[in-house]
């Protein structure tokens, strides 16, 4: 009963260290034994060696799937703010146009879009390369949901705090550098770093483009090893390593710049 009780955390306490570390232990015992345990009664006999050889093609498929997210999440930062501030304009075409663009990209399927950007689009305009074209897709996918968490931390500021530094003489610009970025960055912080997360994901879609990034290279792989459960669960470990650290740091995020009502 005892041992039971150290499980237990009272109401509105979040449990002591060594409790959260008991705690994760036992969940990635249970998981794991759950997922050898699936596996033995397939009598599969995983060998992780064969991957080994690919080691350089893994890396460079690795390190081009970083640099797509990176470059994808500084451009859908800035597709998704001039969208966001094209919703807040009074120019009410503008408006119509970035609603239209927002409730497009997330009420259809990104394999949709990048069927459809980099066939019909990119080749209309000529866009040849495919690390760009990936790039693009990524960053007008990304931006429309960046546009909402933008849009949601600006609606998020009072107005009165507006009308308090027209009142004290700032000017626009100096109400959007000093009273709304701090605000709206310390609110949009958090949820920014989960969509980067989501960013890094999404790009394995890529692939159906053949953009040489770390699914596409692991499908290479497969395909002469013949080692599919090993591939693919090493590209799973391998993405883990990339999204772990960003929801670690999203939640300390969420913690640091928490609002309380």
């Amino acid at each position: 009963m005892k041992l039971f009780n150290f499980f237990i955390i009272k109401e509105n306490n979040k449990g002591t260290r060594l409790q959260a570390v008991v705690s994760i232990i036992i969940a990635c015992v249970a998981f794991l034994g759950f997922f050898f345990w699936s596996v033995s009664r397939l009598g599969l006999t995983l060998d992780f060696s064969t991957l080994f050889v690919f080691r350089y093609r893994i890396f460079d498929g690795f390190i081009t799937t970083i640099e797509l997210s990176i470059v994808s999440l500084i451009l859908s930062l800035l597709i998704g703010f001039v969208s966001a501030l094209g919703t807040k304009s009074r120019i009410l075409p503008l408006v119509y146009f970035c609603q239209v663009y927002v409730q497009f990209i997330r009420g259809t399927p990104l394999i949709m879009q990048v069927y459809l950007f980099f066939y019909i689009i990119g080749t209309a305009w000529n866009i040849t390369d495919r690390f760009i074209a990936g790039v693009l897709i990524l960053s007008i996918f990304s931006g429309a949901y960046i546009s909402e968490i933008i849009r949601g931390g600006l609606d998020s500021i009072d107005a009165t705090q507006l009308e308090a530094a027209k009142a004290v003489g700032l000017n626009n610009s100096q109400t959007l550098r000093l009273v709304v970025l701090p605000q709206l960055t310390a609110r949009i912080l958090p949820a920014l770093a989960g969509q980067f997360a989501s960013i890094i994901k999404d790009s394995s879609l890529l692939s159906l483009i053949s953009v040489i990034e770390l699914t596409q290279t692991i499908r290479e792989i497969s395909a002469t090893n013949f080692a599919i459960f090993e591939c693919y669960l090493f590209l799973g470990l391998l993405y883990l390593s990339l999204t772990l650290p960003l929801s670690m740091l999203t939640k300390v995020l969420e913690r640091r710049f928490k609002y309380e009502n």
